[in-house]
């Protein structure tokens, strides 16, 4: 009989190979649950000594239910669907990979920020609709003119800040949480938020979402936003108040946004987002490559395995 138990709630990948391989040195019995809801985790995980989790909700009340459980590993690097002040009270280890899609994310915000800032899309549209019209994309602005403001200066915006820079952007940002000598190195502004939305053409959120900051990009935050500025979101749907982002795209405040992650996922068909051509939308995907699932995988199953084998982790949550 394995001497441990870890179970999936959920998994995005192809194949839980590479997770497995790294918790080969357990031996462990691996059991995918039926569902992502807490009816079907708890009828596999009460008596589980590790859980692996992508997006399925782990509340307090379901935590307090797995008397064994000793670590928890989310399959990415946010935990909003992680209860950590329970798991804090009850001990449990939570353990996250804040580096596996730097590459990725920052590559699709960049891309989202190209397309819209081109109206690339637009233009597509027009050619496949029978047309053959410049004017269809006027005005569009030499990029060496243009703001680009980072909500955020984590790992994923410090990734874009170069890449944005090489296309000719001056590039801004604001992280409270972060000393100024991490802004002078990329060569990046720091300045308030206040300041990133007075002065920013193009902006781009990487905050992560707490209670604090979900419904940041507001009314009163797009109020003070210059008129045509365009938005771009990788990070968590919910830092944008959706309502006040239809209106302001409505009120023509906001020319253009590029949207991989929505406050509701999948995105509902009624959704007012959907059908215009100034708001690219993408599928929550920015996350992914080949090499970042791989990367994923073996990074949150090889801590989950250290823990239950008395060693720290590599990248624990701070509770």
């Amino acid at each position: 009989m394995s001497k441990f138990k870890i179970v999936v709630t959920d998994s995005p990948f192809p194949s839980l190979d590479p997770a497995k391989e790294a918790l080969a040195r357990l031996d462990p019995e691996v059991v995918q649950a039926k569902s992502p809801s807490a009816e079907d985790i708890l009828a596999v995980a009460r008596d589980a000594d590790g859980i692996l989790v992508t997006y399925a909700k782990l509340p307090g009340e379901l935590l307090r239910e797995c008397k064994k459980l000793k670590v928890i590993g989310r399959f990415g690097l946010g935990v909003d669907n992680i209860d950590i002040p329970a798991a804090k009270e009850l001990g449990i280890v939570v353990t996250y990979v804040p580096d596996y899609c730097l590459h990725e994310v920052s590559d699709h915000a960049m891309a989202l920020l190209l397309s819209i800032a081109r109206k690339i899309p637009l233009a597509n549209k027009s050619v496949h609709g029978g047309e053959w019209r410049m004017p269809v994309v006027v005005p569009l602005r030499r990029f060496n003119t243009l703001t680009l403001g980072l909500i955020g200066f984590g790992g994923i915006p410090r990734n874009l800040a170069p890449k944005a820079q090489a296309f000719g952007f001056k590039v801004i940002a604001s992280d409270p949480y972060l000393p100024n000598e991490m802004f002078d190195a990329a060569g990046v502004e720091s300045v308030t938020l206040d300041e990133l939305y007075a002065r920013s053409d193009l902006i781009s959120v990487h905050a992560p979402l707490t209670p604090q900051t979900r419904g940041l990009v507001n009314d009163d935050a797009f109020a003070k936003m210059k008129p045509g500025v365009m938005i771009v979101n990788t990070a968590r749907g919910p830092l944008i108040d959706e309502a006040a982002l239809v209106r302001a795209l409505d009120a023509g405040k906001v020319a253009a946004a590029g949207l991989d992650v929505v406050t509701t996922e999948p995105l509902p068909k009624d959704s007012p987002l959907i059908g215009r051509d100034n708001v690219v939308l993408t599928p929550h995907t920015g996350f992914y490559s080949v090499e970042a699932l791989l990367e994923l995988e073996t990074k949150c199953a090889t801590d989950v395995a250290r823990v239950l084998s008395g060693e720290k982790p590599v990248y624990p949550v701070k509770m």
